[in-house]
């Protein structure tokens, strides 16, 4: 079965696009990855206790860093 996830255009300013992408780095992931992550973390406190019994995603924890 082919991916399910929803593609769409996002348009950042290049400033923003930049603090993300190091970000990400600093956290082992791509920019993608990290913006999904973001998202996911900002649902989560929007639900905030009404989650409850709700099912969500868990958020992954970033990798551990390289010894």
């Amino acid at each position: 079965m082919a991916d399910e996830r929803k593609a769409f255009l996002l348009r950042l300013d290049p400033l923003l696009w930049k603090d993300i992408e190091r970000w990400a780095s600093d956290e082992l992931r791509s920019v993608n990855g990290q913006v999904e992550f973001l998202l996911r973390e900002a649902v989560r406190r929007r639900r905030g206790s009404s989650a409850e019994g709700a099912p969500a995603e868990p958020a992954t924890p970033p990798p551990e860093p390289p010894v």
